[in-house]
């Protein structure tokens, strides 16, 4: 009788020890803290291709026991999906799972001062994961183009310098459709009104813009500079503006990072589409990305009757405005005096 207590005992025993070391090793697997890392969250970034091994690769370098987090995959059915996850310090197997599968963040992405499409294209491919040659092909795809009316001079018009929020996993096709969505939006009824006021196209409102906003980087004043643009199309006169001779001379190099401080009189005559002073009306496409506000000073320019302008020399950043050329080279005989006293050139 006392062996057969004995054994039911030690059978007991058995049974809650090989159950405890189950609850043990099941805490462990699904509910214990397995992360890794020591700030207080990890970005994790799974990408499209190769999915299920990238994944496992970037978890590994996460994870203090990535055998129990493979358990815990297998028993709830994980499989990896592409996108941006965030983990928090001390989280479980459990909990990273279920992260990883619904939980794929956006991010914030905001865009301006950027010279070119290319430009564009390489500061957001550090940002998604389409790579810079996939985005710039996107915008330049002929289907593209011909379905909503752009051109390759043109198309970088679509970009309007904002915040946006975009899962990283987007594609490059994905990034140019936003662009596009938001550029539809942008030209609310309000701005519709104004732009056929001044009778220029969206696509020529933003050239100008360009041109403006690297006129003067003063905000209350580029409605003023618009103005005088506005005024010269109107009359037929070129727009003679030093930015787009600058901009032919980094596409002639093409190198848009160059450094050009001076527009030499050889240049004025270069021929191209973007020489304002050998051609007539806005350029082709934009030089630059321009700020909003520099789009609606163009939209909504200071009503003035002003055909010229030149750098003033009292007011960093700011011109001088004339309504007549006599005037014009007084300002601009101001100007020259000012950069030969500052022996800025002889």
């Amino acid at each position: 009788m006392k062996m057969i207590q004995r054994v039911l005992i030690a059978t007991v025993l058995f049974c809650l020890l090989i159950g405890g070391l189950f609850v043990t090793h099941f805490y462990r697997v699904f509910f214990a803290s397995n992360t890794s890392f020591e700030t207080p969250a990890k970005e994790i970034l799974i990408p499209s291709e190769n999915t299920k091994a990238a994944a496992y690769d970037t978890l590994t370098t996460v994870v203090k026991r990535i055998d129990h987090f493979q358990q815990a995959a297998s028993r709830k059915g994980y499989s990896p999906i592409p996108g941006r996850f965030l983990f928090n310090a001390g989280m479980s197997n459990n909990e990273m799972i279920n992260r990883l599968r619904v939980d794929n963040r956006p991010l914030k992405l905001t865009i301006n001062n950027q010279k070119t499409l290319m430009h564009l294209a390489r500061f957001v491919a550090t940002k998604i994961e389409a790579d810079s040659a996939s985005i710039v092909a996107a915008f330049l795809e002929p289907e593209f183009l011909k379905e909503h009316g752009f051109n390759i001079e043109n198309v970088y018009s679509i970009c309007i310098p904002n915040s946006y929020e975009l899962f990283w996993n987007s594609s490059a096709e994905e990034f140019r459709d936003r662009m596009l969505f938001e550029y539809k939006r942008f030209w609310n009824n309000k701005r519709e009104k104004a732009r056929k006021s001044i009778g220029l196209s969206r696509t020529e409102t933003i050239a100008l813009a360009a041109i403006v906003h690297l006129e003067s980087a003063r905000v209350d004043e580029r409605p003023t500079v618009a103005g005088v643009y506005l005024n010269r199309i109107r009359k037929r006169m070129r727009l003679q503006a030093d930015p787009t001779v600058i901009y032919v001379l980094k596409r002639k190099a093409n190198n848009y990072d160059l450094d050009i401080r001076r527009v030499l009189y050889k240049d004025l005559k270069i021929n191209s589409p973007y020489n304002t002073y050998r051609k007539r009306g806005v350029p082709p496409g934009p030089i630059t990305m321009p700020d909003v506000s520099a789009i609606d000073a163009v939209l909504y320019p200071q009503n003035h009757n002003y055909l010229y302008f030149v750098a003033d020399p009292s007011r960093a950043g700011y011109h001088l405005f004339a309504t007549n050329l006599s005037d014009h080279n007084k300002n601009k005989k101001k100007y020259t005096s000012w950069l030969r006293d500052k022996n800025i050139y002889r």
